[in-house]
């Protein structure tokens, strides 16, 4: 007779999935509508749990069962014993009336029908028969179809229990027919109360800090959590501290982080650049060090408009210090331009053939960025006749410009950049054009092909003196030509030139003066009577052009002479 050897390890996801709703965590809402429907005797035939993945669906499908079945209480029951042949028979997947269907593998409309075949016969076991169907949004349209009659009208005696995390898959006509419970995300602090005493139960020692980081990466998922917590004992041995769950997910050193973060926005690019090389060559992974400042980014924005609006033991006591006084330092406005910087960079980094190399013009664009103002400063600056900024300083970002209108509204001018008081030409420089035309013409002399055609069709003069342009952009203009067209005037003609994007109608365009200024020649044209007479004879000819004729016939060579006169 052989020995029967150890017993097989149990995964902590299984060994401590919840036997009962006092072991739910985070689902209050639920546990107290049940229990109210149970104690007055007000129980579904049909109940639709959704929730993100390891928040407890199947998990909370089988209590129920429990509660309607447990065999040590005369009814369904708030509080199955799970000892007794019910319980203990459903918490093994083995109870003949509590059939659970993955429909995931199982999405033919025969298996559906096979299932409810057994509908009509009474429970064997036990009080109800339930029927647990997981990933429901997987069956068929042919499958829905079969259990729409059934799920509206069943014996009395079956209870329908569906998961998904897929609701809108579920095809309304089957939401409408059973109970819907949401169950939430689990909190980081719930869920590092229950890790934590996981962790003392099985003897290990796992560290504040590295609950923490395990909390965070399960993003609310009981399972992912338990999971990560399994690997971390197993890594270190029955002990992990902080340094090796960050190691083991590949994550930043969140203190590293914040000072990368805050070199940054300070516009020191090489300090940056420098923790950020530390850390990748910590083994960080470049696209979580940009997911990390992304989630410093928006915790920053929040703790601006609502401080304290996370738990206290979700962070730090240092951190959170640190937080709370660049929060302060940094304005709502450039915490929104680097939200979106990075927000650009992560994508960039998932595409780029080197992802550090991304994460790094990342860093130095946010460094660049931290020098220029915010866009409500720039407006107030110009506003108020500070003009633009001075030589060698970062070009302000131009205000967004909205497309032209006819509607009755008052037109608001938005400006790009506005001239200094000294906007003469400098004494060796070009002089000015004086009007539109002759900017044209300094244009095209300049053999400046690109920005010619932008100026002649799509841009409607409204005023002109020499350094000041006002003008209105058509929708085909592109959205940094006012920007393009004043660093070129400036350059070009070494005075300060202003550019104000209008929102009036102003002139026609010169491609639009032109295409008028033909149509009129051509109705001319067609109405000159010799082309009349010319179309009696050919009614289908038109003009192509017109060509002035020299007025004295030319004589004619002299050998057509000698010809005509033999």
């Amino acid at each position: 007779m052989t020995e029967a050897g150890p017993a097989p390890y149990q995964v902590l996801a299984r060994k401590y999935r919840p036997q009962s709703f006092d072991e739910l965590i985070g689902q209050d809402a639920l546990v107290r509508t049940l229990s109210n429907a149970i104690e007055h005797k007000r129980l579904h035939h049909g109940y639709m749990l959704t929730g993100v993945r390891g928040v407890g669906k199947t998990t909370t499908a089988r209590i129920i069962a429990k509660a309607l079945n447990c065999g040590s209480a005369d009814g369904p029951t708030m509080t199955p014993c799970g000892t007794c042949k019910d319980c203990r028979d459903i918490a093994e997947g083995r109870h003949i009336d509590v059939q659970e269907l993955d429909a995931a593998s199982r999405t033919k409309v025969e298996q559906m029908r096979e299932l409810l075949d057994g509908v009509p016969y009474l429970p064997v076991q036990g009080r109800f028969k339930v029927y647990i169907v997981d990933e429901v949004h997987m069956l068929s349209n042919n499958s829905f179809n079969a259990l729409l009659k059934t799920l509206e009208e069943p014996p009395a005696h079956v209870v329908f229990i569906f998961a998904t995390t897929e609701i809108r898959k579920v095809p309304v006509t089957v939401l409408s027919r059973c109970q819907r419970f949401d169950l939430k995300r689990v909190p980081a602090d719930g869920l590092i109360r229950h890790l934590k005493s996981i962790a003392d139960s099985e003897g290990a020692a796992v560290d504040e800090g590295a609950l923490q980081l395990l909390a965070r990466a399960a993003e609310g998922s009981v399972r992912d959590a338990l999971s990560l917590l399994d690997q971390a004992i197993a890594h270190g041995g029955g002990q992990a501290g902080e340094a090796l769950v960050r190691d083991m997910l590949g994550l930043a050193d969140r203190r590293r982080v914040l000072e990368l973060y805050e070199a940054a926005m300070k516009g020191e690019g090489a300090e940056a650049l420098t923790l950020l090389r530390e850390l990748y060559d910590a083994g960080a992974d470049p696209q979580m060090i940009l997911q990390d400042l992304l989630e410093v980014t928006h915790w920053l924005s929040a703790e601006k408009l609502a401080p304290g609006h996370e738990p206290p033991e979700a962070r730090a006591a240092e951190e959170r210090e640190k937080g709370q006084a660049m929060a302060a330092a940094l304005s709502m406005p450039v915490l929104s331009r680097a939200w979106s910087m990075l927000l650009k960079a992560l994508a960039e980094a998932r595409n780029a053939p080197s992802p550090i190399a991304a994460a790094e013009m990342s860093v130095i664009r946010l460094a660049y960025a931290s020098d220029l103002p915010d866009p409500a400063d720039l407006m107030r600056r110009l506003q108020q006749g500070d003009g633009a900024p001075a030589q060698g300083q970062p070009p302000q970002p131009q205000p967004p410009r909205s497309g032209n209108s006819g509607g009755g509204s008052r037109p608001q001018a938005q400006a790009v950049s506005r001239p200094s008081p000294q906007a003469a030409p400098e004494p060796d420089g070009p002089p000015l054009p004086q009007d539109f035309q002759a900017l044209l013409q300094f244009v095209d002399d300049a053999k400046e092909i690109g920005l010619l055609g932008h100026l002649e069709n799509h841009v409607r003069l409204v005023s002109y003196q020499p350094g000041r342009l006002e003008i209105a952009l058509t929708d085909g203009a592109p959205a940094d030509f006012s920007q393009r067209l004043v660093n070129w005037l400036n350059q070009r003609t070494g005075a300060r030139w202003g550019v104000i994007i209008s929102n009036a109608g102003g002139e026609p365009t010169v491609a639009e003066q032109r295409r008028d200024a033909a149509a009129q020649r051509q109705a001319s044209d067609e109405d000159d009577p010799l082309v009349r007479e010319v179309k009696k004879y050919f009614p289908k000819a038109f003009v192509i052009g017109r060509a002035e004729l020299d007025a004295e016939p030319v004589p004619p060579a002299p050998d057509d002479e000698e010809n005509e006169d033999g």
